[in-house]
């Protein structure tokens, strides 16, 4: 499976020109099997106040992905947009196939309280694993990779690939890099991170980063054999010997 994160900094507030930039970079990664965006890539992280800036019911993200998805018949992972459920404020990912069909939605459940999201965001309550070209895919988005619960409950759930957008600050580059690692190593799976600020990458369930980007715009891709999480698993299984019998 290709995968390829299409990596910019949204201009903040700028919809239009966003979603023109958006339009570009999944022209570009076309010959992908999945695309990756960042985390609020329309409007950018994050304008206020963000009502004035939410997607109603996601309908112009929704129509864009799945009319991209369908034009190159690829999978779009719609990194998250500002989305205005019925009066709630969602920090929300959609995911279209390769029919332009919209096949998952995600609310991101942990709101960084550091930046005030949980003030001006609704939190999510489920988590999200999606099949694309046979491959289970689990949704995350930004601050939810500080929580190993919490992706422990997607790799349980029988995802593969976790893919996250993130608007992740570089100012905390070092805890991010380890993160990404550690979540693969203990839930044997890779790990697709696309950050709007840079320094995306792809971690194999190992904990090697095979992919890594620089600070710019940018197409990072990665070629993922899901054999190699196989033999992984299969010379170790971490899930199959989980000892929950202690209090």
């Amino acid at each position: 499976m290709k995968i390829s994160i299409a990596q910019f900094k949204s201009k903040l507030g700028a919809v239009d020109e966003n979603f023109f930039t958006a339009e570009k970079l999944i022209a570009a990664a076309k010959n992908s099997d999945v695309i990756l965006l960042p985390e609020l890539w329309s409007t950018g992280y994050y304008p206020t106040p963000v009502e004035n800036f939410a997607d109603a019911d996601g309908a112009r993200t929704k129509n864009f992905l799945c009319a991209a998805a369908k034009k190159f018949s690829v999978n779009i992972i719609g990194g998250s947009v500002i989305v205005d459920g019925g009066g709630k404020i969602f920090n929300r990912c959609f995911v279209a196939n390769r029919r332009g069909e919209i096949v998952a939605a995600y609310d991101k459940t942990h709101l960084f309280s550091f930046a005030d999201e949980d003030k001006v965001f609704s939190a999510g309550e489920k988590i999200s694993v999606v099949e694309l070209d046979g491959v289970k895919c689990g949704l995350a988005i930004c601050y939810d990779l500080r929580f190993p619960e919490f992706v422990r409950k997607i790799a349980l759930a029988g995802a593969e690939i976790i893919f996250i957008p993130a608007a992740w600050s570089l100012k905390r580059l070092t805890p991010r890099q380890i993160l990404t690692k550690a979540r693969a190593i203990e839930n044997q799976i890779f790990v697709v991170f696309a950050n709007a600020s840079g320094k995306s990458e792809v971690v194999n369930p190992r904990g090697e980063v095979v992919a890594e980007s620089e600070r710019g715009e940018e197409i990072l891709s990665a070629e993922i054999n899901l054999d190699e999480r196989a033999e992984v698993i299969a010379a170790m299984n971490l899930l199959a010997d989980r000892n929950l019998s202690v209090d």
